[in-house]
Protein backbone atom coordinates (compact mmCIF):
# COMPACT_ATOMS: atom_id res chain seq x y z
CA UNK A 1 0.00 0.00 0.00
CA UNK A 2 1.29 3.27 -0.98
CA UNK A 3 2.64 5.20 2.30
CA UNK A 4 0.46 8.30 1.62
CA UNK A 5 -3.13 5.98 1.33
CA UNK A 6 -1.18 3.91 4.97
CA UNK A 7 -1.20 7.38 6.41
CA UNK A 8 -4.68 8.56 5.18
CA UNK A 9 -6.05 5.22 6.54
CA UNK A 10 -4.44 5.83 10.07
CA UNK A 11 -5.85 9.25 10.55
CA UNK A 12 -9.11 8.14 9.45
CA UNK A 13 -9.06 5.60 12.57
CA UNK A 14 -7.84 7.61 15.00
CA UNK A 15 -10.51 10.31 13.92
CA UNK A 16 -12.87 7.72 13.61
CA UNK A 17 -12.43 6.20 17.70
CA UNK A 18 -10.57 9.70 19.10
CA UNK A 19 -12.79 9.74 21.87
CA UNK A 20 -13.50 5.60 22.29
CA UNK A 21 -12.29 3.72 25.50
CA UNK A 22 -9.67 1.16 25.24
CA UNK A 23 -11.68 -1.91 25.62
CA UNK A 24 -13.80 0.28 22.46
CA UNK A 25 -10.89 1.12 20.43
CA UNK A 26 -9.70 -2.82 20.78
CA UNK A 27 -13.12 -3.55 19.91
CA UNK A 28 -13.19 -1.37 16.78
CA UNK A 29 -10.00 -2.22 15.88
CA UNK A 30 -10.45 -6.06 15.47
CA UNK A 31 -13.82 -5.87 13.48
CA UNK A 32 -12.71 -2.82 11.40
CA UNK A 33 -11.82 -3.37 7.76
CA UNK A 34 -9.68 -0.25 7.71
CA UNK A 35 -7.61 -1.67 10.56
CA UNK A 36 -6.84 -5.44 9.02
CA UNK A 37 -5.95 -8.52 10.13
CA UNK A 38 -4.25 -7.89 13.46
CA UNK A 39 -2.15 -10.14 16.03
CA UNK A 40 -1.86 -9.19 19.95
CA UNK A 41 2.29 -9.26 20.44
CA UNK A 42 2.39 -9.96 24.34
CA UNK A 43 5.44 -10.32 26.60
CA UNK A 44 3.10 -11.61 29.31
CA UNK A 45 4.93 -9.56 31.65
CA UNK A 46 3.84 -7.26 34.37
CA UNK A 47 0.71 -5.23 32.64
CA UNK A 48 0.36 -8.02 29.62
CA UNK A 49 -2.33 -9.48 31.71
CA UNK A 50 -4.79 -6.22 31.22
CA UNK A 51 -4.77 -6.47 27.17
CA UNK A 52 -4.98 -10.37 27.27
CA UNK A 53 -8.25 -10.08 29.41
CA UNK A 54 -9.59 -7.43 27.00
CA UNK A 55 -9.02 -9.80 24.00
CA UNK A 56 -10.33 -12.61 25.74
CA UNK A 57 -13.47 -10.51 26.48
CA UNK A 58 -14.05 -9.46 23.02
CA UNK A 59 -12.18 -11.53 20.28
CA UNK A 60 -10.44 -14.91 21.81
CA UNK A 61 -9.85 -16.42 18.42
CA UNK A 62 -7.37 -12.85 18.36
CA UNK A 63 -3.98 -15.04 17.20
CA UNK A 64 -1.83 -13.64 20.80
CA UNK A 65 1.98 -13.87 19.82
CA UNK A 66 4.53 -14.23 22.65
CA UNK A 67 8.16 -14.64 22.10
CA UNK A 68 9.78 -17.26 23.73
CA UNK A 69 13.82 -16.15 23.74
CA UNK A 70 14.72 -19.38 25.42
CA UNK A 71 16.49 -16.89 28.11
CA UNK A 72 13.25 -16.01 30.05
CA UNK A 73 12.56 -16.39 33.63
CA UNK A 74 10.73 -19.91 34.90
CA UNK A 75 7.77 -17.67 36.47
CA UNK A 76 6.77 -15.89 33.17
CA UNK A 77 6.49 -19.11 31.44
CA UNK A 78 4.80 -20.87 33.98
CA UNK A 79 2.65 -17.19 34.12
CA UNK A 80 1.70 -17.79 30.44
CA UNK A 81 0.69 -21.13 30.28
CA UNK A 82 -1.74 -20.22 33.23
CA UNK A 83 -2.78 -17.15 31.85
CA UNK A 84 -3.47 -18.78 28.78
CA UNK A 85 -5.79 -21.74 30.29
CA UNK A 86 -7.53 -19.36 32.29
CA UNK A 87 -8.57 -16.48 29.69
CA UNK A 88 -8.93 -19.59 27.11
CA UNK A 89 -6.72 -17.86 24.47
CA UNK A 90 -7.82 -19.96 21.14
CA UNK A 91 -4.96 -18.63 19.15
CA UNK A 92 -1.50 -18.56 21.29
CA UNK A 93 1.38 -18.81 18.31
CA UNK A 94 4.54 -19.07 20.69
CA UNK A 95 7.20 -18.02 18.54
CA UNK A 96 11.24 -18.64 19.19
CA UNK A 97 14.60 -17.88 17.64
CA UNK A 98 15.76 -20.21 15.16
CA UNK A 99 18.13 -23.06 15.92
CA UNK A 100 20.37 -22.12 13.44
CA UNK A 101 20.47 -18.50 14.08
CA UNK A 102 21.22 -19.67 17.58
CA UNK A 103 24.04 -22.18 16.54
CA UNK A 104 25.59 -19.08 14.28
CA UNK A 105 24.91 -16.53 16.22
CA UNK A 106 25.17 -17.22 19.62
CA UNK A 107 26.34 -20.83 20.35
CA UNK A 108 27.22 -20.66 24.02
CA UNK A 109 24.51 -18.35 25.28
CA UNK A 110 26.96 -15.17 26.30
CA UNK A 111 25.83 -12.53 23.32
CA UNK A 112 23.67 -11.53 25.95
CA UNK A 113 27.19 -10.09 27.72
CA UNK A 114 29.09 -8.73 24.44
CA UNK A 115 26.01 -6.98 22.55
CA UNK A 116 22.60 -6.67 24.13
CA UNK A 117 21.50 -5.16 21.22
CA UNK A 118 22.32 -8.01 19.20
CA UNK A 119 20.97 -10.32 21.08
CA UNK A 120 17.54 -8.59 21.47
CA UNK A 121 17.43 -8.82 17.40
CA UNK A 122 18.15 -12.32 17.51
CA UNK A 123 15.92 -13.69 20.17
CA UNK A 124 13.05 -11.06 20.16
CA UNK A 125 13.11 -8.79 16.89
CA UNK A 126 14.25 -11.56 13.87
CA UNK A 127 11.86 -13.99 15.26
CA UNK A 128 8.72 -10.88 15.93
CA UNK A 129 9.17 -10.27 12.40
CA UNK A 130 8.92 -13.47 10.71
CA UNK A 131 6.01 -14.32 12.95
CA UNK A 132 3.98 -10.78 12.07
CA UNK A 133 4.30 -11.63 8.12
CA UNK A 134 0.83 -11.53 6.68
CA UNK A 135 -0.47 -9.66 9.28
CA UNK A 136 -2.06 -6.10 8.63
CA UNK A 137 -1.02 -4.85 11.82
CA UNK A 138 0.05 -5.59 15.80
CA UNK A 139 -1.62 -4.49 19.18
CA UNK A 140 0.79 -3.10 21.63
CA UNK A 141 0.05 -2.26 25.24
CA UNK A 142 2.57 0.99 24.59
CA UNK A 143 1.11 3.97 26.90
CA UNK A 144 1.89 7.75 26.87
CA UNK A 145 3.07 8.01 30.23
CA UNK A 146 5.83 5.43 29.61
CA UNK A 147 8.15 8.21 28.48
CA UNK A 148 8.37 11.42 26.67
CA UNK A 149 8.56 10.27 23.08
CA UNK A 150 5.50 8.84 24.01
CA UNK A 151 3.41 12.08 25.20
CA UNK A 152 1.56 12.18 22.05
CA UNK A 153 1.21 8.63 21.48
CA UNK A 154 -1.85 8.08 19.30
CA UNK A 155 -4.60 4.88 19.23
CA UNK A 156 -3.46 4.29 15.45
CA UNK A 157 0.15 4.36 14.06
CA UNK A 158 2.41 3.39 10.92
CA UNK A 159 5.23 0.94 11.75
CA UNK A 160 7.25 2.74 9.54
CA UNK A 161 9.81 0.53 7.45
CA UNK A 162 7.15 -2.26 7.51
CA UNK A 163 3.70 -1.22 5.98
CA UNK A 164 1.82 -2.01 9.22
CA UNK A 165 -0.25 -0.45 11.89
CA UNK A 166 0.19 -0.78 15.47
CA UNK A 167 -2.57 -0.17 17.48
CA UNK A 168 -2.03 0.92 21.45
CA UNK A 169 -5.94 0.79 23.02
CA UNK A 170 -4.05 1.97 26.55
CA UNK A 171 -2.13 4.60 24.92
CA UNK A 172 -3.93 7.47 27.09
CA UNK A 173 -4.07 5.14 30.10
CA UNK A 174 -2.23 6.61 33.44
CA UNK A 175 -0.33 3.92 35.07
CA UNK A 176 -2.96 4.23 38.13
CA UNK A 177 -6.34 2.90 35.23
CA UNK A 178 -3.68 0.00 34.94
CA UNK A 179 -3.32 -1.49 38.58
CA UNK A 180 -7.49 -0.42 39.09
CA UNK A 181 -8.19 -2.48 35.49
CA UNK A 182 -6.36 -5.48 37.46
CA UNK A 183 -7.81 -5.38 40.42
CA UNK A 184 -11.99 -4.82 39.29
CA UNK A 185 -11.44 -7.99 36.93
CA UNK A 186 -9.06 -9.45 39.53
CA UNK A 187 -6.41 -10.52 37.27
CA UNK A 188 -3.43 -12.51 38.64
CA UNK A 189 -0.33 -10.78 38.81
CA UNK A 190 2.80 -11.69 37.57
CA UNK A 191 4.75 -13.28 40.25
CA UNK A 192 7.75 -11.56 40.40
CA UNK A 193 6.19 -8.23 40.63
CA UNK A 194 5.75 -8.72 44.48
CA UNK A 195 9.44 -9.88 44.38
CA UNK A 196 10.77 -5.93 43.35
CA UNK A 197 10.47 -6.36 39.37
CA UNK A 198 8.32 -3.92 38.12
CA UNK A 199 9.60 -4.59 34.45
CA UNK A 200 10.08 -8.24 33.55
CA UNK A 201 12.49 -9.01 30.39
CA UNK A 202 14.75 -11.90 29.81
CA UNK A 203 16.64 -13.42 33.21
CA UNK A 204 19.96 -12.04 32.62
CA UNK A 205 19.18 -8.71 31.60
CA UNK A 206 16.77 -8.35 34.31
CA UNK A 207 17.41 -6.92 38.22
CA UNK A 208 14.84 -6.41 41.18
CA UNK A 209 14.29 -2.40 41.43
CA UNK A 210 14.97 -0.70 44.34
CA UNK A 211 12.67 2.02 46.26
CA UNK A 212 12.94 5.37 44.03
CA UNK A 213 14.11 3.87 41.45
CA UNK A 214 12.05 4.37 38.05
CA UNK A 215 10.12 1.17 37.41
CA UNK A 216 12.72 -0.18 34.34
CA UNK A 217 15.89 0.90 36.04
CA UNK A 218 16.28 -3.27 36.54
CA UNK A 219 16.03 -4.02 32.50
CA UNK A 220 19.59 -4.02 31.37
CA UNK A 221 21.08 -2.14 34.24
CA UNK A 222 24.56 -0.93 33.74
CA UNK A 223 23.99 -0.82 29.50
CA UNK A 224 22.91 2.17 27.47
CA UNK A 225 19.79 0.35 26.36
CA UNK A 226 16.59 0.45 27.73
CA UNK A 227 14.47 -0.98 24.80
CA UNK A 228 13.98 -5.07 23.14
CA UNK A 229 13.81 -3.91 20.02
CA UNK A 230 10.16 -4.80 18.81
CA UNK A 231 9.65 -1.32 17.87
CA UNK A 232 11.28 -0.44 14.70
CA UNK A 233 11.65 2.51 12.77
CA UNK A 234 13.03 2.75 9.26
CA UNK A 235 13.64 -0.61 9.58
CA UNK A 236 15.80 0.13 12.72
CA UNK A 237 15.28 -0.90 16.23
CA UNK A 238 14.71 1.61 18.40
CA UNK A 239 17.29 2.29 21.22
CA UNK A 240 15.43 4.35 23.54
CA UNK A 241 12.14 4.65 24.94
CA UNK A 242 10.34 2.12 26.70
CA UNK A 243 8.68 -1.36 25.59
CA UNK A 244 5.69 -2.62 25.55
Amino acid sequence: MPQSELTDRVAALNARYRHHSASSVLAHALADPEAGRLALVSSFGAESVVLLHMVAVTRPATPVIFIDTEMLFAETLVYQQELAERLALRDLRIISPGAGDLAQTDPDSTLHRRDPDACCALRKTRPLLRALDGFDGWITGRKRYQAGTRAALEFFEIEEGTGRIKVNPLAHWAREDVQTYMEENRLPRHPLVARGYPSIGCMPCTTPVSAGEDPRAGRWRDHDKSECGIHIVDGRVIRKGVSA
